[in-house]
This record gives structure tokens, C-alpha cells and sequence, in this order.
């Protein structure tokens, strides 16, 4: 029973550190797979995440700040489509920009908050299932987010590749111009998915702001959403993937920490550049397939769509 006492905790810490990349990791898949790269994650997440504490502090009304997460992250990419699929801009360098905007924002709009407390979002514990030993604190004893992002790697997972409209996504990141000859509004359907990318990491955000830990600081992703970006490549947009990816790269965080908590003789900063040590191996590792790579891709990924053309 001491075995379960220790490897519990462990699991559940690496659930919640898992959480927030699975949101913004499967957002981020379904724009990529439309045919657009947004690499604004970072600062989609951070809005998200001040946003959902701010309504959460002003209402006390959890489902009220998640949608505000969700909002505010689906208007940041929003912005994001108006530069690069209406004006035509670079999108790295409108993703880079966006990352700073949404830093600078967020600390900006969260300057009040800064240090306050909030209750964590709460466990839904199902009575009789939640007290099996071992299993069900991990199973049936977890906050909504935890389910809905379960819930949402198989939506997406269905929409992608069960639906004749996930069909014409992956057309209009394979082939826009195809896409459009035939009489698919390209951008349109790439405004939906990089809108719903944005809503996705804005819900990443706000987990971190009202459950990982409940309270807003600036910059509190840390990197985590260059993170999602590589549990893309790493998983070869597939949406089951980026679940694994999240929950390996999760446990790799919580690694650390508890690394640290037991006083391994290793200075703490080497300890904290574990997760970005192997977000770097992974990507040098899978470079290395580049017929994988170009297998998986969207073809158009990255591209800018001249309707004109």
C-alpha cells in the first residue's frame, strides 16, 4: 500500500502538468492541419490564462472563465488570421509577434491580480468509483478540464478523420489551391481552425491559471507553448499522439521536480531545462525520418493563399 501512497501522487501531479499541452498541442494540430502555422501559442495561452482568472476572480463562476479563456484566446488567433490569411503576412513572424503581444498583454490586463489566490477548479468525484484504491482517484476523481481534454483528442480525432468536413481540412492543408478550384472557401475554413486553435490554447491557459496552480503571474506558461509546437512534429499530427507526447513530456516536468523535493545533488536550473533538453532530443531524433516528416506534413503548411492564383 506505501508503493500506491507514493506512485499516486506522482500521476495525478503529471496529469495536471499534462493538462494544459494536451489542450493547446490538439488546438494547434487542427490549424496545422488547415495549412496554417501559428506559432503564437505562447501568448494565446498566457491571454487565456489571465483572461479565465480575471472572470473567475470577478464572478466566482468557473464555466464563465473558461469560456473567457476560450474567447479570449479564439480572438487573439483571430487577429493572427486577419495579418496572415487577409493581409497576407509572414506567418512565423506574425506568430513570433503574437507571442509578444499576448506576454505583454496578459501581464498587462493581470497587474491587478498578480499574487491572488483563487480556489483550484473542483474534483468531480464520482461516489463509490473515486475511493477504489490506486484507480480511482486517477480515473474518477479529476476537475472537468481533465475530462474535456480526453474528450477533445477523440472529437478531433472523429472530425478529422470520420467527417466530410474534416475531410475538407486536411484538403485545404494538402492542397488550397485544389481545395479552392473545386469551390472550398479556404479561408474561411482556415479562419474556423485557427480560431478553434486559439480557443484551445486560451482553455490550456486558463488550467494553468485556475488549476495547476490557481493564481495568475506573468509569464506562467514557461514555455510551454513552444512545447505544444513540438508535440506536433513529435507525434506526426496525429491527434492520439499528442496526447502521448503531452502525458510523456508532463511526466518529464513533474521528473523535476521532484527531483528537486528529494535533494538530488544537481543544481536546480540543469533540472528545470530537463523538459525543453527533451523537447530539443525529440525533434534532433525525428528530423533525422525526413520521409515521415513530408508523409504527415500538411503539404501546405505555412504557405500563403492567393485566391486570385
Amino acid at each position: 500500500m506505501s508503493g500506491f501512497d507514493w506512485i499516486v501522487p506522482v500521476i495525478l501531479t503529471v496529469i495536471t502538468a499534462a493538462t494544459p499541452l494536451v489542450f493547446a498541442g490538439i488546438g494547434e494540430l487542427v490549424t496545422e492541419k488547415s495549412g496554417v502555422l501559428n506559432l503564437g501559442i505562447e501568448g494565446m495561452m498566457l491571454v487565456g490564462a489571465v483572461s479565465g482568472f480575471i472572470a473567475a476572480t470577478l464572478t466566482g463562476n468557473y464555466f464563465l472563465a473558461v469560456a473567457a479563456a476560450a474567447l479570449a484566446g479564439a480572438v487573439m488567433a483571430f487577429l493572427f488570421g486577419i495579418l496572415t490569411l487577409s493581409l497576407m503576412a509572414n506567418q512565423v513572424a506574425t506568430g513570433l509577434a503574437l507571442t509578444l503581444f499576448g506576454v505583454g498583454l496578459s501581464a498587462l490586463m493581470g497587474q491587478e491580480f498578480v499574487g491572488t489566490p483563487v480556489p483550484a477548479l473542483v474534483q468531480l468525484n464520482i461516489p463509490g468509483l473515486s475511493d477504489i484504491p490506486f484507480v480511482g482517484p486517477i480515473l474518477f476523481a479529476q476537475d472537468a478540464l481533465v475530462y474535456l481534454s480526453f474528450f477533445m483528442v477523440a472529437a478531433v480525432s472523429w472530425f478529422l478523420y470520420k467527417t466530410k468536413a474534416g475531410l475538407i481540412l486536411r484538403a485545404v492543408g494538402d492542397s488550397h489551391d485544389a481545395a479552392h478550384s473545386i469551390g472550398y472557401p479556404v479561408i474561411g475554413i482556415r479562419y474556423l481552425a485557427v480560431m478553434f486553435g486559439g480557443a484551445m490554447s486560451g482553455i490550456g491557459g486558463a488550467y494553468l491559471s485556475l488549476a495547476y496552480t490557481p493564481m495568475w503571474a506573468e509569464n506562467m506558461t514557461a514555455g510551454r507553448g513552444w512545447i505544444a509546437l513540438a508535440l506536433i512534429v513529435f507525434a506526426t499530427w496525429k491527434p492520439g499522439l499528442v496526447l502521448v507526447g503531452a502525458y510523456m513530456f508532463g511526466g518529464i516536468t513533474i521528473l523535476q521536480l521532484h527531483a528537486q523535493a528529494a535533494g538530488l545533488n544537481v543544481p536546480s536550473q540543469v533540472l528545470s531545462m530537463l523538459p525543453y533538453l527533451a523537447t530539443i532530443l525529440v525533434l534532433v531524433l525525428i528530423s533525422k525520418d525526413q520521409s515521415r516528416i513530408r508523409k504527415h506534413a500538411p503539404a501546405c503548411i505555412g504557405k500563403i493563399f492567393h485566391p486570385a492564383a
